[in-house]
């Protein structure tokens, strides 16, 4: 693959190479290589910290630069678990915090999958954070926390009053749809212990909690759902499922 030297330096982490280049008028330093990577892209998703801090030490640098599939060095940075190379990058007020990566998922909705608590604490105290932003199939942060059982991210996500705790994917399933499907009943409690979560919605398929929570035979989440006074036990579930997954009372 063609690359210039200086992609080729900051790819490998060589700060003094990298720093005797940039020195040079005619080096640019967003230029990418065959694959539309640039050489901060190459530094962050390597986790070269002295390198990242000298290419975002210039103006000309775009720090928001995708490759050609999408991704972005921010998220890439996220996913390699470079936590520092994250932060410096977060340092730039002309990084785009909202910006998604290859998957469609924003950096937030990335690092609540990860369940990364501290940079999670860094993106929420932006003014410029999007946290209900829909990412891949929909799914918005909170979607992906609830579906992870992940009650201390969840709870940080409704901190927020910019986050609605019942937007659905593209499947019509709301975040406690999620979480009652996959047995999380922490984040159960939590999301119904709210006035603006809907107990009994349903999906796509005409589902509601209460359907997945049965057909998956979590108990103690049927139980707590069958404790509110908007869920309808008798609500009949799509024909896919098997009869003898139903509610309670709806086998008949």
């Amino acid at each position: 693959m063609r690359n210039t030297p200086l992609r080729w330096a900051a790819e490998n982490g060589h700060e003094e190479v990298v720093e005797l280049l940039l020195g040079r008028d005619d080096i640019d330093p967003n230029k990418a290589g065959e694959d539309g990577q640039t050489p901060l892209f190459q530094a962050s998703r390597g986790g070269h910290e002295g390198v990242v801090k000298m290419l975002l030490g210039r103006e000309d640098v775009d720090p928001n630069k995708s490759d050609d599939e999408g991704q972005t060095p921010l998220c890439c940075a996220l996913e390699k678990g470079h936590e520092r190379v994250v932060k410096l990058l977060l340092g730039r007020d002309d990084i785009d915090p909202n910006k998604p990566g290859s998957d469609g998922n924003t950096p937030l909705a990335t690092c609540v999958h990860l369940g990364d608590q501290e940079v999670l604490k860094i993106l929420l105290g932006r003014n410029d954070i999007s946290p209900d932003d829909i990412g891949e199939g929909g799914r918005t942060p909170l979607w992906w926390a609830a579906g992870d059982d992940d009650e201390a991210i969840v709870k940080m996500l409704l901190a927020r009053d910019d986050v609605n705790p019942d937007k659905p994917n593209d499947e019509g399933q709301t975040p406690l749809i999620c979480a009652a499907e996959n047995g999380a009943y922490g984040v159960v409690e939590i999301l119904l212990g709210r006035y603006d979560v809907n107990p009994d919605g349903e999906d796509n398929y005409g589902n509601t909690p209460l359907s997945y929570a049965a057909l998956h035979g979590h108990q103690w989440i049927v139980g707590i759902l069958l404790g509110e006074d908007n869920v309808n036990p008798t609500h009949r579930i799509w024909t896919g499922i098997p009869q003898s997954t139903l509610p309670l009372g709806m086998g008949t």
